[in-house]
């Protein structure tokens, strides 16, 4: 008995299943553009806004660091570290008068925020001059608590040199004129994984942005900075 052949005289299952490859390879080929697009997106909105020579950096009454964790299973985490000391710098050479520390301390046992204020006292920051953000669960929350919750309009950002294009273009959709001040650069064969998680991080941003319209887990009652008191 012969197979019964389609209309273009290739068997139905066969037919099927080139039609089911095309719609994938579609699939890929969108998604791969969306990436592509998404990424240089952000990086043309965010370029503009990072300042590389330290002399030109604009003095802000407010730096707000970005929290990762301090460790990465047993060994240093450089990023961290490396944010640490910038946003150190930034504070002695009066570039900024307080630094807002945003991080996630959402679960037992890890608290960013502590950390960066630990880190940051004892490379001799003032504990006064260190306003705690710990519902920065997300690069989006921190920057959207920011302008809701500390009501700042001008800031400039400590982090990572990969991640400040997200960071700043964030601050110009929630309407803050932020300037970028990155972390002294971690190598691509250390950095790696972690650079490359940042090409999806910029696809979701777009899309929480400008199709999901996603919202900060938390927002909760104004604080003013200029009126926190923190232990020292």
């Amino acid at each position: 008995m012969s197979v019964p052949e389609s209309i273009d005289g290739a068997p139905p299952v066969r037919r099927r299943l080139q039609v089911i490859g095309r719609i994938v390879l579609l699939l890929v080929v969108l998604c791969g553009g969306l990436l592509v697009a998404s990424n240089l997106w952000v990086i043309v909105r965010g370029a503009g806004c990072l300042e590389h020579d330290f002399n030109q950096l604009p003095v802000n009454k407010v730096g707000l660091v970005l929290g990762t964790s301090p460790t990465i299973g047993t060994r240093v985490n450089q990023f961290f570290e490396g944010r640490m000391d910038t946003a150190a710098r930034l504070y002695k050479a009066g570039k900024v008068q307080h630094l807002l520390l945003s991080g996630d301390n959402r679960r037992r046992n890890y608290d960013e925020p502590a950390a960066m204020r630990a880190a940051l006292i004892a490379r001799g920051v003032p504990g006064k001059a260190l306003v705690i953000d710990a519902a920065g669960f997300r690069t989006l929350d921190s920057i959207a608590r920011a302008r809701a919750v500390f009501g700042l309009k001008k800031i400039t950002i400590v982090t990572d040199n990969f991640h400040q294009a997200r960071a700043l273009f964030l601050a110009r959709v929630y309407g803050i004129d932020a300037v970028g001040f990155a972390s002294k650069p971690i190598s691509w064969r250390r950095s790696v994984k972690t650079r490359v998680r940042e090409w999806g991080s910029r696809l979701k941003a777009c899309l929480d942005v400008y199709l999901l319209g996603t919202k900060p887990r938390f927002y909760g009652p104004r604080i003013l900075i200029e009126e926190e008191k923190m232990p020292l």
